[in-house]
């Protein structure tokens, strides 16, 4: 098989090594079946030969691609413009390719979408989505019930729609929960591959991020806990059975 390249934003070594795992979990691949690279580390991926991979999934992370250059750290503008590079020939060849949370914003952005904090940011939780009539007719989604629970947490989100773009899932919340463009590429705002343990995790990693008051955390950690999140994972399950390709 070709393997799955996996390529990671979150600089936090525990995140990003916990998101790695889910990842693979929700996926059902194993380390062997992947390529993992982390963005924060120094890679020159300008050299990757994309073919080499059945296809890419593109994990989450605290940057935001809306925020003005100039008040970006070094590290995160130089994550950004590291999968920026590698969206053109991406969106070009209908390159399989499937971004979490902060993927739908590359995407959204490097497509001429509207990106920005103006609406439909949510706070760290769960939210109730729902497929629409294109979701319900997309094989990605096929076993997924029409009404699912997912794990959200984000400052910024897709305002309007780019061109050529279908939406999938919405929310009350948030309008565009999942889109695709072409017929391989796709982007969620919410984690397919956060559980409770995973999503706990992140709240205790981030809490001085400004997703929430720091004093809010455990009030959080205790309503996550209560939630029943085990939909979205189903999605990296049919991104990967339907993408597999042999080597």
């Amino acid at each position: 098989m070709k393997p799955f390249l996996i390529l990671q934003l979150r600089p936090e070594d525990i995140a990003a090594n916990s998101e790695f795992a889910a990842i693979l979990d929700k996926a059902g691949l194993k380390k062997n079946e992947v390529l993992r690279i982390r963005l924060d580390k120094d890679h020159n991926i300008s050299q990757l030969n994309l073919d080499n991979f059945s296809a890419i999934i593109v994990g989450g992370g605290p940057g935001c691609v809306s925020d003005p250059i100039e008040t970006k750290p070094p590290l995160e503008k130089k994550i950004e413009d590291s999968i920026m590079e590698l969206m053109k020939p991406i969106c070009e060849k209908d390159i399989p390719f499937l971004g979490c949370c902060y993927g739908i914003g590359i995407l959204a952005h490097f497509l001429g979408g509207v990106v920005n904090k103006e609406k439909y940011s949510e706070p760290v939780g769960a939210t109730e989505c729902t497929l629409t009539k294109n979701g319900e007719k997309d094989e990605l989604l096929a076993g997924m019930a029409k009404n699912f629970r997912a794990f959200v947490g984000h400052k910024e989100a897709v305002q309007e729609l780019p061109a050529n773009c279908t939406n999938l899932v919405t929310s009350k919340t948030c309008p565009f929960q999942m889109i695709k463009y072409k017929s391989n590429i796709y982007a969620t705002q919410f984690h397919p591959e956060a559980d409770n343990k995973e999503f706990e995790l992140r709240i205790k990693i981030y809490k001085n991020y400004g997703y929430f008051a720091p004093d809010e955390a455990e009030k959080l950690i205790k309503m996550v806990r209560g939630e029943n999140v085990t939909i979205p994972e189903k999605l990296l399950a049919n991104f990967v059975k339907k993408y597999k390709v042999s080597g």
